[in-house]
């Protein structure tokens, strides 16, 4: 069988070459993270609403409390790993700036950035070590980045990580384009197509800009697909929720392991942007209408709280603790896959196992 490659980022060597996704809201925090670092994989914490609720929360407590729970998170996380520790930090966080300067002030080895455009991130790492890598979902994309990144700062990724139209969560493709599974675009299109432009960038700067592939990526025949296509590394988040690691709610896990396909939905969210998650009571009502809240702090920059159905925060707060009456969970296209709940190192185990015997 053959042996892995090291996914390498930057002074960081990965294997197997497998970043965690970050899932939140407070669905990948510390203990999950750790764990995946453990196993020689990137352990990833999701920034995004990290501090809990906000409903009843001016916009400086809400600030407040994000900075310093995704503080103690990192800190968490690198008392019980010695492994990689990334942080996922949306550009659409109404506190981006704060958090991604507390990560890097932390010492985080890598900030995964997407659901918007990065283009100030080189800034705010400067002077510290912590590793920078766009989310993107086509070439046009990540090349507007490399070229902003170039001018600006003359700085060009550490990594990029592609995004297929498969993944959980907030996706970055139209509602015309993820209404048909056959006709969607492929990930594997997309990833050639970033590959160029890493080598284009890479070159240029004398450094080789790996490229990360995430989004429906489930098995190891799977994962040896992607790297055979070039990638250098894959993301993979639906399948560690069902881990006895993750930190959210049993309910919530349970809830990948009843999923059925025709329970996944494509649904609008507050934000503005489609995304995947299952089918419940709530989202039903949300449709209806029938939902009320009042929002004292606009937590992400694209949520028109007047216009919004239900407030995006609270649905998945509640949903990461148990709560799935008043929330519901994002989930990858894949999710119906899922039949039990694993630890990590039984996991990456099998990762790794299918995949060497598929390369």
């Amino acid at each position: 069988m053959a042996k892995l490659n090291d996914l390498i980022i930057g002074d960081l060597k990965i294997n197997p070459p497998i970043v965690q996704g970050g899932m939140g809201v407070r669905v990948s925090l510390a203990n999950l993270a750790a764990a995946v670092a453990n196993e020689g994989a990137v352990g990833t914490i999701s920034g995004a609403l990290v501090g809990g609720t906000k409903s009843h929360l001016s916009s400086n407590e809400s600030e407040s409390a994000d900075v310093q729970e995704l503080i103690a998170q990192i800190r968490k996380a690198k008392n019980l790993s010695k492994g990689v520790i990334a942080v996922n930090i949306m550009v659409a966080l109404t506190n981006y700036i704060p958090l991604v300067k507390a990560a890097a002030n932390e010492g985080i080895d890598i900030i995964f950035s997407g659901a918007g455009l990065p283009m100030n991130l080189p800034k705010l790492i400067e002077g510290t070590n912590t590793k920078i890598c766009p989310i993107v979902s086509s070439a046009r994309t990540a090349d507007i980045i490399c070229k902003n990144w170039i001018k600006k700062y003359q700085y060009v990724p550490d990594a990029i990580v592609v995004e297929g139209p498969l993944a959980g969560g907030h996706l970055g493709y139209s509602f015309k384009e993820l209404e048909n599974r056959s006709t969607m675009p492929r990930v594997e299109d997309i990833t050639l197509e970033v590959i160029k432009v890493a080598e284009k960038y890479g070159g240029e700067y004398n450094r080789k800009i790996p490229v990360i592939v995430g989004g429906g990526v489930y098995d190891g025949k799977d994962i040896a697909r992607m790297l055979k296509l070039g990638a250098a590394g894959v993301q993979i988040a639906t399948r560690f929720v069902a881990t006895h690691e993750c930190d959210v709610a049993e309910a919530f896990k349970q809830a990948y392991i009843d999923a059925k396909e025709e329970d996944i939905m494509i649904v609008h969210s507050p934000v503005g942007m489609p995304g995947r998650a299952l089918r419940n009571e709530f989202l039903e009502k949300s449709e209806k209408g029938v939902i009320t809240f009042q929002c004292s702090y606009q937590c992400l920059k694209t949520c028109i709280p007047d216009k919004s159905p239900y407030c995006i925060g609270d649905a998945l707060i509640n949903a990461a603790e148990g709560n799935l009456k008043d929330g519901f969970v994002f989930v990858g296209a894949n999710v119906h896959r899922v039949d039990k709940i694993v630890s990590v190192k039984e996991l990456m185990r099998e990762l790794v196992e299918e995949t060497e015997a598929n390369l």
